[in-house]
């Protein structure tokens, strides 16, 4: 059988050493639920946010299948902790099943320089605003697609008010590229980044990201970020960040 931890601590030494902040949500509580196949002494367990779901400890193809009663998604992105895992996730899910590579960014507390956030920031095109995501800009938000994922991880506006904080780009009121807390865990949040298609290569993407950053290191807050493609980590580098490492993730399709 799977089962919910309640007490997500008896998770803790499967995922050590994880350097991935949606896990962390999870673990304290703030965000997402762990499963297990055992509520007190898990020999395997996975980390469920989202459209994430990150698998640890000994492979368990019971808990690769589980799919919660609550999560009524047709798209996951799995990640497996190590290879072993691999094998069960493409039995199950087969043709449904598409292997590919996120990247994953170094974090360092330390190396943001301010000034050339502040320069980036105020490199906006003319005729573009920022403005901090508000109730009505969430409401926004979540009316297209293309911006849904900047908010859509909160079950509220109050929650996002509470734990989330992201930047808005603005075009004659309307928004045309944010960036925001995917996700949000105990002195931190998870970048999200996105710019709707006939506003792209314009640099907003760049300019909303140095806001965001700034406006977490003035609330003590680390702004995370993990890239999805090399686009993405090019764009983190800009921004301050250094590449660490790619890892392999599954994305299941009618999940």
């Amino acid at each position: 059988m799977i089962y919910e931890l309640k007490n997500a601590d008896k998770a803790i030494p499967l995922f050590e050493g994880w350097e991935e902040t949606m896990i962390w949500s999870c673990l304290q509580n703030v965000m997402g639920k762990i499963y297990g196949d055992d509520p007190e002494n898990p020999a395997s367990a996975m980390a469920i946010l989202g459209d994430f779901t990150f698998f640890a400890g000994k492979p368990n193809e019971e808990l690769v299948g589980f799919k919660p009663e609550w999560c009524s998604r047709d798209f996951m992105i799995m990640v497996p902790q190590h290879q072993e895992w691999e094998p069960l996730i493409g039995r199950l899910y087969q043709e449904k099943a598409r292997r590919g590579v996120r990247y994953a960014i170094k974090k360092e507390p330390e190396i943001f320089d301010r000034e050339r956030l502040k320069r980036a920031a105020d490199s906006l095109p003319e005729g573009y605003t920022l403005s901090l995501i508000d109730e009505k800009i969430y409401h926004q938000c979540l009316e297209h697609i293309w911006s849904r994922d900047l908010v859509s991880q909160y079950e509220n506006y109050e929650q996002y008010r509470k734990l989330g904080l992201g930047v808005a780009t603005l075009k004659n009121g309307e928004v045309v590229a944010g960036a925001s807390s995917y996700s949000s865990y105990r002195g931190g949040i998870e970048i999200e980044i996105d710019t709707r298609e006939d506003q792209r290569r314009k640099g907003l993407a760049f300019s909303c990201g140095a806001r965001l950053i700034l406006e977490c290191l003035d609330r003590n807050l680390y702004p995370s970020w993990d890239a999805q493609n090399l686009r993405s980590a090019a764009l983190a580098e800009k921004l301050g960040y250094h590449f660490d490492h790619e890892y392999v993730i599954y994305e299941i399709i009618g999940y």
